[in-house]
């Protein structure tokens, strides 16, 4: 694939970027630790930046004093639901599906978006801000607006947390705090600090929206260990995919976040080996974490099965990790598979020479769970 070449929604200036919600701590903070490296062309993105990140701190303050007591004394359960599998092996399906059950509550778009005030604005804000969005998600063309699920990861960018998806911003420099990937080597401090902001807005979704708390993070395939000391009884669903097409994916995923969301022009330096080292070691972590989940903990699916039958496979983990009655889910999730089902995939054609790095690479993967190679 010609890495100029995009498919799904076209780009467009006025648009809102993923971090137009960030605090002014966080952002000034990122532009610092980048040494303000902004393409000249993209120097006004940048002081709007600035001015949406005045306006949510701002808002933020008046969130605390609105509704911090009522954010405060919200009960955590401590058996949430963890979408978790790499990037574009269909961790969004299974959110968008879970999200169709009303007894869950996932965070969405606007919550990840604007996590330091969603409880004060969303009433006022979402009607005028949603021509500033795409009507379908850049990257894969799927529907998309400010009450579909989201990545919680996003929230903890905006609220000024380090993370590895801060590459987005400045792809040219080196990657973004990549310890904070599986948070391992983190000290307690900093680890509590993340921690804390994490609970911090779980507690915020489910003040908005209580019910079964169903969250969604490619990265949160390598914090098992982290969530289960927070949520002792967490469930997972972990979701494989081909891992030819998924590399063909994840490849187009971060040419067009790196095009979209950067403040520099994208070289695209050393892209595809950032792809599969990561890829080896989210699954040295997930491999390390996983005999810690119990009966119960963990239903493994694939995104084929889950293309090919997906209220089965969402019966299935329904039943596997005891989230409550499917049938009471299923009427909704149905109501979302025509919509779905009429997507088409953009296919992505891999050379000889990526496809022999991903079987070499990747091959421990191909192994467990029964993919073959390509030919």
């Amino acid at each position: 694939m010609h890495e100029h070449t995009f498919h799904g929604c076209p780009d467009r200036p006025w648009f809102f970027r993923f971090w137009s919600g960030m605090v002014v701590s966080g952002w000034l903070g990122l532009l610092a630790r980048n040494r303000f490296d902004i393409t000249p062309a993209r120097i006004g993105m940048g002081a709007l930046g600035l001015v949406f990140a005045c306006i949510n701190s701002f808002l933020g303050c008046a969130q605390r004093v609105r509704h911090g007591s009522r954010i405060a004394r919200c009960a955590l359960p401590d058996d949430p639901v963890f979408i978790i599998g790499h990037w574009r092996a269909g961790t969004t399906l299974v959110h968008e599906l879970l999200a169709r059950d009303t007894r869950l509550s996932c965070p969405d778009t606007y919550a990840c978006f604007a996590p330091a005030h969603f409880l004060l604005t969303r009433r006022w804000f979402t009607p005028w801000m949603t021509p500033f969005i795409p009507q379908r998600r850049p990257t894969d063309d799927l529907p998309a607006g400010w009450d579909r699920p989201q990545e919680d990861e996003f929230a903890l960018c905006n609220l000024g947390l380090p993370s590895p998806y801060l590459t987005m911003v400045f792809p040219n420099r080196p990657p973004a705090w990549p310890e904070y990937t599986d948070l391992r080597s983190l000290p307690p401090a900093l680890r509590r600090k993340w921690t804390d902001a994490l609970l911090r807005f779980y507690r915020c979704v489910l003040v908005e929206r209580p019910g079964i708390l169903a969250a969604k993070c490619p990265l949160h395939t390598c914090r098992i260990r982290i969530l289960l000391d927070l949520f002792p009884r967490a469930r997972f669903v972990h979701v494989t995919r081909d891992p030819f097409d998924l590399f063909s994916s994840t490849l187009a995923l971060w040419r067009r976040l790196y095009r979209d969301q950067a403040l520099q022009r994208p070289r695209y330096d050393a892209l595809e080996e950032r792809i599969l080292a990561t890829f080896a070691h989210v699954y040295e972590c997930y491999n390390a974490d996983q005999p810690l989940l119990g009966p119960g903990q963990l239903c493994e699916i694939t995104y084929e099965h889950l293309a090919a039958d997906p209220l089965g496979q969402m019966r299935r983990v329904y039943a596997e990790l005891g989230i409550g009655d499917f049938a009471r889910a299923e009427e909704g999730i149905a109501r979302e598979l025509p919509r779905l089902r009429a997507h088409q995939p953009a296919r992505h054609v891999l050379t000889s020479a990526q496809q022999a790095a991903v079987a070499s690479r990747w091959s421990g993967y191909i192994a467990r769970y029964g993919y073959r190679l390509p030919g």
